[in-house]
């Protein structure tokens, strides 16, 4: 009797030793899944596949970038803004290896329409599936400015567009989705927001956004970044998120993020601008895509 209770508490023995074994390596595993996603949230993105360092002085290089100018039917931009898009070097240059995209207070008339501020919209003759983006940039100041650093399908159809321009244009917005990487308001100083939109949230109503406060936006740079994998959208400042994207339901409304985007910089002007406002840029040192 002591022999087999001696046996059978071996035999516990050695079923337990495994059971913690198994346990043990389970949880080592799952800890170092924890640390990888933790070491890269998003994927591993290292290669660069197209940047600019807006390098030297002058003009913007026209193989990289294209101004969108068109004004939309009824001969005003969406959102109740004011000014006119232009292709002027005044309004976009390069300055000691700095992208200047400037908005004026300044009368100009186009396209039949008279307006008393002007700016710039620039569209990237790149597009993309998934990576990460990085754009170091100093923000324009003003009560009234609004800058953006943003993304649109290539399928957007928007008169005037670059991608519309080459015949990719056949799905209305929002559908086509929209990737808001930065968007700033001077009456809310150094608050910097980021946003989806699509056939599910968009507009002023839009419910897929986030953001947070940082230092001196319109005086430092800052790192703004967009990782973009399969199944989620995230955004950062300076390495600190402050928003990520990825619904439950992935659907033709909610999710149109699976393929090319291309890249938008702008400043818009909102009508309750600062009557003192002249002008203010947007100064990117460089803009980076890894995949």
């Amino acid at each position: 009797m002591k022999k087999k209770s001696a046996a059978y508490i071996s035999i516990i023995a050695i079923l337990m030793l495994l059971l913690y074994l198994v346990l043990n390596i389970n949880s080592s595993a799952q800890n170092d899944y924890s640390n990888n996603i933790a070491k890269y949230p998003s994927g591993n993105f290292e290669k660069l596949v197209w940047s600019d360092e807006f390098d030297g002085n002058g003009k913007l290089n026209s193989e990289k970038w294209f101004h969108q100018t068109q004004l939309p039917p009824g001969g005003n931009w969406w959102g109740g803004i004011i000014q006119h898009y232009t292709n002027r070097e005044g309004n976009t240059y390069i300055e000691n290896g700095h992208l200047n995209l400037v908005a004026k207070k300044e009368t100009l008339t186009d396209q039949g329409e008279t307006k008393h501020y002007t700016s710039a919209r620039l569209n990237s003759k790149f597009a993309f599936t998934y990576g990460k983006v990085e754009v170091r940039a100093k923000l324009p100041k003003g009560v009234g400015t609004w800058p953006a650093i943003w993304m649109l399908n290539t399928n957007i159809d928007e008169d005037g567009a670059y991608w519309d321009n080459k015949g990719f244009g056949t799905v209305k917005w929002p559908n086509c989705g929209e990737i808001d990487i930065l968007e700033h308001w001077g009456k809310n100083q150094d608050y910097v927001s980021s946003a989806v939109h699509n056939g599910s949230s968009y507009g002023y109503n839009v419910k897929n956004v986030g953001g947070q406060q940082i230092k001196n936006a319109s005086d430092d740079f800052h790192i703004y970044t967009l990782e973009w994998t399969v199944d989620k959208l995230i955004f950062s400042v300076d390495g600190e998120e402050h928003f990520q994207y990825n619904p439950l339901v992935k659907d033709t409304k909610t999710w149109p993020y699976d393929s090319d985007y291309y890249l938008i910089l702008n400043i818009a002007i909102e009508r309750d601008i600062n009557p003192d406002f002249v002008e203010s840029p947007m100064v990117v040192d460089y803009i980076r895509i890894y995949q």
